[in-house]
């Protein structure tokens, strides 16, 4: 096992355990400020799930679809960190839209939305006032307001409310409107439609070598391999505060401020579920994650059909991301099926794949015969926790800074009031970073529920 070449044992070091988006930001901040700061990540290498695949064929598979937008919080973190992905937007001209077994026009501006068979007049009516309205929107109206609630009280016309919410599926990966703030899902769609997205060339981990760069340029060190076992916590003038990590192998790593750059889950078990920490605990309870069943395909090309589909009265999804981006060698299309499988409880893997394949059939009639290579991932993780109605939408997030105790901070897609997905994962990896440097101490919390308590 790899280990660190340094880690100052005093108050001015930052540990960041986790690898992905957040934690390369949060490193690349601390280390541009001049702090000492070490990211330990536990897989052999970084990117979290924005790490790329590459196969023996020459194809880069993303683990299932990627798209960065082009106007979020992403690109604001990237942009003062000197990082500038390449990539292209995707093809709007000929989209489709999935309903009832049927391909139709996928309305994406006037002419495309008066020519769909996919609507009636009213219902195009409709969507047409919808989307003149939706830069007028004020998403923090509808902030504690579930995206089904907001849909119903929009539309009328049963296909256009079907539209509306695979649309909504489409920017926010989640599938459970019941449950998802309207407030959040509005933001979303309008940064959609205000500045579309990049697919960016060479696969994800292009952005994440760049981020690992900048990190490393300015003196962060970055460490794949090395698994933490705990935060290891001490009293400090009766409070509770960071002294550092421990490996699984048994070293002890001192620090002054650690950052738990992942997924609530991984969060919750570095540090007890008793005492102060048990918030995080509480945080990874009510976490409700969106996954997806990905069938990830590398097709020789050209092919016949649409480059993106977006189901409307099914959650599914279909685009050839090498349309636009440069993810395998000529003649050969990357394309990704997916469909939004909630939080993954009750989804059957094996008649989520053949839906897929029948939405290939569909798309791309004979895709079978130009098959180069393909990959079905059942039950992918797309985002931490789906934004929830019931907790006020963004607003609603746990902070950077972990109340109850000093020095400890949290960042990833799960984190702070700025953006969701990739967007909330970069900017809550800078929120922690600038917390840290600003010394901001942690308020003081209650204790955790009882049932939380181990």
């Amino acid at each position: 096992m790899p280990a660190p070449s340094h880690v100052p044992n005093d108050s001015t070091a930052t540990i960041v355990i986790g690898g992905g988006l957040a934690g390369l930001a949060a490193a690349a901040f601390l280390a541009r400020a001049g702090r000492p700061v070490t990211l330990l990540e536990r897989a052999p290498t970084l990117g979290g799930r924005a790490a790329t695949a590459d196969r023996a064929d020459g194809v880069r598979w993303n683990l299932g679809p990627h798209a960065l937008y082009r106007t979020g919080e992403a690109m604001a973190v990237l942009d003062a960190l000197g990082v500038s992905p390449a990539g292209a937007l995707p093809p709007t001209a000929g989209a489709a839209a999935h309903a009832r077994g049927r391909l139709h026009r996928l309305p994406a501006g006037p002419w495309s939305l008066m020519t769909t068979t996919l609507l009636g007049l009213r219902g195009k009516l409709a969507v047409g006032r919808l989307l003149g309205a939706l830069p007028r929107l004020d998403p923090a109206t509808l902030a504690g307001r579930s995206v089904a609630d907001w849909i119903d009280g929009t539309l009328a016309d049963p296909r256009a409310r079907e539209l509306l919410a695979g649309l909504v599926r489409l920017t926010t990966y989640d599938a459970d409107p019941g449950r998802q703030d309207a407030g959040a899902a509005v933001a979303q769609l309008q940064r959609a439609f205000a500045g579309n997205v990049l697919y960016l060339d060479d696969g994800w981990a292009s952005l994440v070598d760049a981020l690992a760069d900048a990190a490393r340029s300015a003196g962060a060190e970055l460490v794949a391999g090395v698994a933490v076992r705990e935060v290891v916590l001490a009293d400090r003038d009766g409070r509770a505060a960071v002294t550092g990590v421990r490996t699984a192998d048994g070293r002890l790593l001192g620090a002054g401020d650690v950052v738990l750059a992942g997924t609530s889950a991984m969060a919750a078990a570095l540090v007890e579920a008793d005492g102060p920490a048990g918030v995080v605990h509480h945080w990874a309870a009510g976490a409700r994650p969106s996954r997806v069943a990905c069938l990830d395909l590398a097709l020789r090309s050209p092919l016949p059909g649409p480059s993106f589909v977006l189901g409307t009265d099914r959650p599914l999804y279909l685009s050839n991301h090498s349309a636009s981006a440069r993810l395998g060698p000529d003649g050969v299309a990357v394309v990704h099926a997916a469909k939004y499988v909630g939080d993954g409880a009750g989804s059957r893997p094996e008649e989520d794949e053949r839906e897929l394949e029948e939405l290939l059939d569909l798309a791309h009639p004979g895709w079978r015969a130009k098959l180069v290579d393909r990959r079905f991932l059942p039950r992918l993780a797309a985002s931490t926790a789906a934004v929830s109605a019931a907790d006020g939408g963004l607003a609603g997030r746990p902070g950077p800074v972990v109340p109850g105790i000093d020095g400890l901070l949290v960042a990833g897609d799960w984190v702070g009031a700025r953006g969701q997905l990739a967007d909330a994962s970069l900017a809550s990896g800078r929120s922690a970073a600038e917390a840290i440097l600003a010394g901001v101490e942690a308020p003081r919390v209650a204790d955790p529920p009882a049932a939380l308590v181990a």
